[in-house]
């Protein structure tokens, strides 16, 4: 029988560390897959479907190999994890940054994929227009093309957003489960279920679970036509 548990005894920092991971992983994701997106969709260069299929591999990928694969690339002994730590002074491996790093890896194709298909689906006349007018390639994006695929990407905004918040498998490969420091939502529920906490297992869950509706409620109020 699973106790009531009042708010009050909830540990909400994983919770907290889940929004700021989350939020900070949408913004770089935000960043890089539009400019992804925009290079897929607009410029031909050797391995551009290759290319396209690295960014989409997170997707696919089971979780738990994409984060050995970024254990050995980071760890302490690679060259990469050494450079690191070189340069920044810290370990990534089990701290805050690789959990921002997981959640990035899972909200990036989402954004890249979505960009790169309304880019595609856009009609050029004009973004043409503007540029016999003189504008810049820069200008023109911010101008012409990004105002008429907003929708789509403030929509995979949202969704890559949900995808960070929800992360579990990257996250405790790289991030682990230390509480009180890497310990996000996800793996806290793992964490209260394995301990045999099942009442604050089920309010971490049904928290969770009311933001992710919230979220993609957004994400369809986002996408809807108007009338």
């Amino acid at each position: 029988m699973i106790s009531p548990l009042s708010l009050g005894e909830v540990d909400w920092y994983p919770v907290w560390l889940s929004f700021q991971v989350a939020s900070l992983a949408t913004a770089i994701a935000f960043v890089v897959g539009i400019s992804a997106g925009w290079l897929l969709a607009r410029k031909k260069f050797p391995g551009k479907e290759f290319a396209d299929a690295l960014v989409t591999l997170p997707l696919v990928l089971p979780p738990t190999v994409l984060g050995y694969y970024l254990l050995v690339l980071l760890g302490a002994h690679s060259p990469v994890g050494r450079w690191f730590e070189e340069i920044f002074g810290f370990r990534l491996i089990f701290t805050v940054p690789a959990a921002v790093l997981a959640a990035v890896l899972h909200a990036l194709p989402l954004l890249v994929k979505s960009v790169r298909g309304a880019l595609e689906d856009l009609d050029p006349g004009c973004e043409m227009a503007a540029r016999t007018l003189g504008a810049s390639e820069l200008r023109v994006f911010l101008t012409i093309t990004l105002p008429l695929v907003r929708r789509t990407v403030l929509a995979a905004t949202v969704l890559a957003f949900a995808r960070a918040l929800g992360d579990f498998g990257v996250t405790i490969m790289i991030a682990g489960n230390i509480p009180g420091k890497t310990q996000t939502a996800a793996v806290a529920i793992y964490d209260a279920v394995q301990a045999g906490r099942e009442n604050y297992a089920l309010l971490l869950a049904v928290i969770i679970s009311a933001i992710s509706v919230a979220v993609l409620y957004s994400a369809n109020r986002l996408t809807a036509s108007r009338w």
